[in-house]
């Protein structure tokens, strides 16, 4: 089967064509329209996908060397994410689908992390446990079996992307965070400051 991918859950626009589960080709367009602001804007990132999807789908088909009379089936994201984005990612794939006479499915953004790894050489065994940690969510998760996994707890305040963005944001070191943060860290002094472990209770994580 070749499988038309479409994320379009943040301020990243991405298509991948994937044949029997074998990547062919991926494309990422991250939006530096929010650069100035310190974080995502979600209006203006609808719009930026708005401007996006096609040309992103168009590279991604032809990094492939794949027709779109070749694709089989649409895969895209339904949530989580923002509205906006959700819904031009969505819109698109269903007409895509629409125009091929081919199925569309929606596929959660957070399972979409979960096996992503699956991508890889090195494929993880079940059952396995998963660390999210995505811009808006971070959630320890079991993985039991094929699409069955429980959520064994999500964080108790911001996700990790954001802490790292809001932090980010307040020391003037622009956006993402995430990259920025990570790059200087690593030309810090580690034992600078004590922090103290965040604990709450002994049956919590």
């Amino acid at each position: 089967m070749n499988l038309l991918a479409i994320e379009t859950s943040c301020d990243e626009c991405s298509a991948a064509v994937l044949d029997d589960g074998t990547l062919k080709s991926v494309v990422i367009s991250s939006q530096l329209v929010h650069n100035e602001y310190g974080g995502v804007v979600p209006e203006l990132a609808s719009r930026a996908h708005m401007e996006l999807i096609v040309p992103v789908v168009k590279e991604a088909l032809k990094k492939s060397e794949m027709l779109k009379s070749e694709i089989d089936a649409v895969a895209v994201t339904y949530g989580p994410g923002l509205a906006g984005s959700l819904i031009v990612g969505l819109s698109f794939a269903k007409s895509f689908a629409a125009s091929q006479g081919i199925p569309v499915t929606g596929v959660n953004h957070m399972e979409g992390h979960l096996y992503s790894s699956f991508l890889e050489d090195e494929k993880p065994e079940f059952p396995f446990m998963a660390l999210i940690v995505s811009g808006g969510h971070t959630m320890l998760v079991h993985v039991k079996e094929p699409f069955s996994h429980e959520l064994l707890g999500p964080t108790r305040d911001d996700a990790a992307g954001e802490a790292f963005d809001k932090v980010a944001r307040l020391l003037g070191l622009g956006y993402p965070g995430g990259p920025i943060i990570d790059k200087l860290a690593k030309e810090g002094n580690p034992s600078a400051f004590k922090f103290p472990r965040a604990f709450i209770s002994d049956d919590s994580f």
